[in-house]
């Protein structure tokens, strides 16, 4: 027999942890090749984590709302033979704590708790909280007596205001030692001679405080969702990433409404796909990618990343409101045949929560639709750690002055804007501008007679 550790995989691009939701299998539980085993949950994704292997499991080393980095050991699972190059043999799990230490300590920490929880239920379920408590904190509190309501008072250090072990002990000491905050001591005076002018006095400053809305009457009170909290955190940390600015422009797609209007319905029969504006919009960035490469990039500290596959992620919404941006690997690389597909498949599975996590990772560019909700243009986050979004507009038909070799006059054109949102630290507006301009030109000299 040996014993196969299973680990969280890596679902993302700068995703680094995840939040174990809900256990498949229980201890004893056979467990078949690429059968799920877990479901864990990022801001990016839901999703079930399989087997690589054929066993049983073993041992469970995180529990459910557990907080787990990629690359730990969720679970062992024990394997009949040695046959699994995956697999560890009994005696070479002990160096499990040279490899990764978190492992161990959280191996650790559960068993503690197992030990020391066996007869009462840990503080932090006798009331309702929104904030998370580690099994060992629950442990502490409950040794020491901590009332749930003083657990709650206790100002966390960690993961979204989590109280950590450090956390607790140190409070635990504060309190037995009558609460006393040790004071910074006071530098001491240095006597001015006459000589020197008193300086006039400063006028402290007053502290800023962040005004809180208060619920009142008939006001309605909606507690955000897990996502939602992970997606408005990953948009702070961008705007205080980069430095955002745009650059619009206004593009004539009379030509390419025209075309799709032509060969919509033939190419829904042949193929059994509906083509929709997205895969035209998606061919026109990726051509412009391939033409301004250091957009196509990433910041590493003081570094450039330039990519070298095009991979363009394309925002989504989901039924609960949420976004979700699955990404076209290689779209450089796709006709408009291969591209139609690719975004019908993707945009289907986004709607009913079937992305797999390769699927919304590496992306280097990511477009946005505000205009499928009406909007004229708008101002979208970067997706980090990309440098650029663009947002496209809805298509309208407005009034526009045509100029033909004959004189000008006016039509009736269908026009939208495109919003393109950079990161000034690394492009500039020259790069900007002419990026977003490459799109529009794409677009606007579109083959009418081209054949698909």
């Amino acid at each position: 027999m040996s014993k196969f550790e299973l680990k969280l995989p890596q679902m993302g691009e700068s995703v680094a942890e995840a939040t174990l939701t809900s256990w498949l299998k229980e201890v004893g539980d056979t467990i078949e090749l690429d059968e799920a085993v877990f479901e864990i949950a990022t801001d990016k994704v839901d999703s079930e984590v399989p087997s690589e292997v054929e066993g049983v499991l073993l041992e469970r080393l995180f529990e459910v709302d557990d907080v787990i980095k990629v690359g730990q050991t969720v679970a062992v699972i024990e394997v009949e033979g040695s046959e699994s190059p995956s697999a560890e043999p009994v005696e070479n799990l002990e160096k499990t704590e040279e490899v990764v230490p978190e492992v161990a300590s959280a191996a650790i920490e559960k068993e503690m708790v197992n030990v020391k929880e066996t007869v009462a239920a840990p503080v932090a379920t006798q009331g309702a909280s929104e904030r998370f408590y580690s099994p060992l904190v629950k442990n502490i509190a409950k040794k020491e007596q901590i009332p749930f309501e003083e657990l709650e008072s206790i100002v966390g250090s960690g993961l979204e205001g989590r109280v950590t072990k450090n956390d607790i002990l140190a409070y635990l000491e504060n309190r037995r030692n009558g609460g006393v905050q040790k004071e910074t001591a006071t530098p001491p005076v240095i006597e001015q001679k006459e000589t020197v002018v008193s300086a006039a006095p400063k006028i402290a400053e007053a502290p800023h405080k962040v005004t809180t809305a208060q619920a009142t009457g008939g006001d309605e009170v909606i507690p955000m969702t897990r996502m939602g909290k992970l997606v408005a955190q990953h948009m702070i940390n961008s705007v205080a990433t980069s430095a955002h600015v745009q650059s619009f422009i206004e593009v004539d797609v009379t030509k390419v409404v025209t075309w799709r209007n032509k060969v919509k319905q033939a190419f829904e029969n042949r193929e059994g796909e509906k083509l929709t504006f997205t895969p035209i919009f998606m061919e026109a960035v990726a051509k412009a990618l391939k033409k301004f490469p250091m957009v196509n990039i990433s910041v590493e500290g003081d570094t450039v990343l330039k990519k070298k596959n095009i991979n363009i992620g394309m925002a989504a919404a989901l039924p609960d409101g949420n976004l979700i941006v699955p990404v076209i690997k290689n779209a450089d690389q796709l006709n408009l045949v291969g591209m139609a597909k690719v975004v019908n498949d993707l945009a289907n599975r986004a709607r009913n929560n079937a992305l797999k996590p390769d699927e919304i990772k590496d992306g280097t560019y990511t477009v946005t639709n505000v205009g499928t909700f009406g909007s004229v243009f708008g101002t979208p986050i970067i997706n980090q750690p990309q440098v650029g979004i663009l947002a496209l507009g809805a298509i309208r038909k407005v009034p526009a002055v045509i100029e033909t070799s004959e004189g000008d006059f006016i039509g009736i054109r269908s026009k939208m804007f495109l919003s393109h949102s950079y990161d000034h630290r690394v492009v500039n507006g020259a790069l900007g501008g002419m990026f977003v301009k490459a799109v529009a030109d794409y677009l606007e000299d579109w083959d009418i007679n081209r054949d698909i």
